[in-house]
């Protein structure tokens, strides 16, 4: 069993440096219009999202800039959060965030919210660094996303945000592994069924 999971975490790997770095191939001027197709598909297919508490990621390494539809949500009444490392292997925090909220520097050098109040997000918009079918993630390795989701009473919907270049024909889950109740690209919005499978729904 425990050769099986070495495995899993070496294969994991090697798919998350290829799509990384497939990624961060893309020229910035197609980032933007990517981003830009996204930004108006969240709105247009998830039209609530301003309502309550939307978490989201600084986006490193060519990830979607989840920053330019925080201040469109904020704008429409949402409070915007980032999630907040506070130990290995326990769940993440959000806390606040918006323009003038003091930010620290984390892990991988992603900023994050320093001293701002926590929150409990709605909705969350999540990077995936590869995706499947059935709304499985391949993240960065460390289990904080799952742990989290796990820990709440009230799960949040949440939202994969990524591209379909790094669209997989399997995570391979196992148990822990939460799926995404939506993926995001920027072909548009695919949600998941009641048989756990993703269908396209639009841009």
């Amino acid at each position: 069993m425990q050769t099986d999971l070495d495995a899993l975490k070496v294969w994991r790997k090697q798919e998350r440096t290829r799509l990384v770095a497939a990624r961060e191939t893309v020229d910035p001027a197609t980032l933007a219009a990517w981003r830009a197709r996204m930004d108006e598909c969240l709105e247009r297919r998830v039209p609530d999202l301003a309502k309550g508490v939307v978490g989201f990621c600084w986006p490193i390494k060519n990830e979607y800039d989840a920053r330019y539809v925080a201040k469109r949500l904020r704008d429409r009444g949402a409070v915007t959060a980032m999630p907040v490392v506070v130990a290995p292997r326990t769940p993440l925090v959000f806390r606040e965030w918006h323009p003038g909220v003091e930010l620290a520097t984390g892990a991988m050098d992603i900023p994050y919210p320093k001293d701002s109040r926590e929150v409990i997000p709605d909705r969350v918009l999540l990077p995936m660094n590869g995706w499947d079918g059935e709304g499985y993630r391949l993240g960065y390795g460390a289990g904080f996303f799952d742990r989290t989701l796990a820990s709440y009473a009230k799960r949040p919907f949440v939202i994969g945000v990524t591209y379909e270049l790094a669209r997989m024909d399997t995570v391979r889950p196992q148990s822990w592994d939460i799926p995404v109740d939506c993926v995001l690209t920027e072909r548009g919005l695919y949600r998941r069924g009641a048989d756990g499978k993703l269908v396209f729904e639009g841009a």
